[in-house]
C-alpha cells in the first residue's frame, strides 16, 4: 500500500498550489499549517532547494469524528499535502493515503472511518488537472 496518492501537474509552482487548496477547500478541508522548505533550508541551512511545501490540511467534521474514535489520534493530524518541484520542471501534489498512516493504530473504527477519508482526498487529487 502506497503512503501516498499523488498526480504530476504542467502547471506553474503557484498555480498548483491554489488549485490543490481550492480541491481541498471544496471537501471541506483549510489549510492550518504551511512550511516552505525551499525557503527554511535557504534561511536555516543556506542551501539551495528546489521548491517544495507541506500543507497541512483539516477537515474538522473528520477531525472532531476521529479524535472521538481515538483520543491520540491527532499525533497523525493534519492531514500532509507536499508540492513540490520535479527535476523535470513539472510539479507533484501529493496527499498522504490515511489508511497507511492509521494502520499502525489498533482500532478497526478508525481504519475505517480513514477508508472514508481517502476516497475523499483520492477524489481531491483525481480533480487536479
Amino acid at each position: 500500500m502506497n503512503y501516498y496518492m499523488s498526480k504530476i501537474l504542467t502547471d506553474s509552482f503557484e498555480s498548483a498550489e491554489e488549485k490543490i487548496i481550492q480541491e481541498l477547500k471544496k471537501e471541506g478541508f483549510g489549510i492550518v499549517t504551511e512550511l516552505d522548505l525551499q525557503e527554511k533550508f535557504r534561511d536555516k541551512l543556506n542551501i539551495d532547494f528546489r521548491k517544495y511545501k507541506i500543507l497541512g490540511a483539516c477537515n474538522p467534521e473528520y477531525a472532531y469524528k476521529a479524535l472521538n474514535i481515538e483520543d491520540k489520534v491527532g499525533v497523525m493530524l493534519p492531514c500532509n499535502v507536499v508540492i513540490q518541484e520535479l527535476k523535470s520542471g513539472k510539479i507533484e501534489v501529493a496527499i498522504v493515503n490515511p489508511i497507511a498512516s492509521m494502520s499502525g493504530i489498533v482500532n478497526s473504527k478508525l481504519i475505517e472511518f480513514a477508508g472514508e477519508i481517502q476516497q475523499k482526498l483520492k477524489l481531491i487529487i483525481d480533480h487536479l488537472s
